[in-house]
């Protein structure tokens, strides 16, 4: 009976041990509290991915969960136009701009600098996958001190969709759900969602409710 046991006991602490590991550190937002950002520039993301749409898809959606979030937010439209006129056609050269000009020019108080490491539908033999990853910081345009980072994900494979032809009906509707959402840009609904679930707020971990927001000064998960 005791040899019965002593493996079971092993289990469960290493069971106990992948639990903690598992457990996110809670961030420190001290620099974002004393901040205090009221007004957010989102930057043009820099694109990592192999499709040209993704930056206007992710810029174009990151806007409205900053605004739902309390903070006011620098018009998408305003910044480019602000961007082509001064001869700054790329989102790298973008981010380059010094901070101490960022603030000149559009008055905010931090600036969210996004980078999209996945954009798109992908086929691996019998499963198609369209995925956005976004990366994204917030930086205080007034002292350069980086306030916030982190990344979130969507993909269709979040959702439980599966095949009930077999093999071959597993092969081809991978490849038609592939050959439909690189068609159609599926990849910017799972965009929107992406972006919500990096700037959106209140979320663990995540930026802090902006002075227009009942939440404002809140920090999300902290013992009241």
């Amino acid at each position: 009976m005791k040899l019965l046991r002593l493996p079971t006991l092993a289990a469960c602490v290493a069971l106990l041990a992948l639990a903690g590991c598992a457990t996110p550190a809670k961030r420190d937002y001290t620099a974002f509290l004393a901040a205090k950002p009221a007004s957010m520039l989102v930057l043009p993301p820099v694109n990592d991915s192999n499709d040209v749409k993704a930056t206007p898809a992710v810029w174009a959606s990151a806007t409205l969960p900053l605004a739902e979030a309390g903070y006011y937010v620098v018009p998408v439209t305003l910044v480019d136009q602000s961007f082509r006129e001064n001869g700054v056609l790329t989102a790298s050269d973008a981010q380059s701009v010094p901070l101490a000009k960022l603030r000149e020019v559009f008055g905010a108080d931090a600036a969210v600098y996004l980078r999209v490491k996945q954009y798109g539908t992908t086929y691996a033999v019998i499963s198609s996958e369209t995925r956005v990853t976004v990366e994204g910081k917030v930086i205080d345009l007034r002292s350069g001190t980086e306030l916030w980072a982190g990344s979130a994900t969507a993909s269709s494979a979040e959702q439980n969709n599966s095949s009930s032809g077999g093999l071959i009906g597993a092969l081809v509707e991978a490849l038609v759900k592939q050959i439909v959402h690189s068609s159609s840009d599926a990849a910017y609904n799972y965009s929107v969602i992406a972006d919500q679930r990096l700037l959106g707020a209140p979320l663990n971990n995540g930026i802090l409710p902006g002075p227009r927001s009942p939440l404002f000064g809140q920090v999300p998960g902290a013992q009241k």
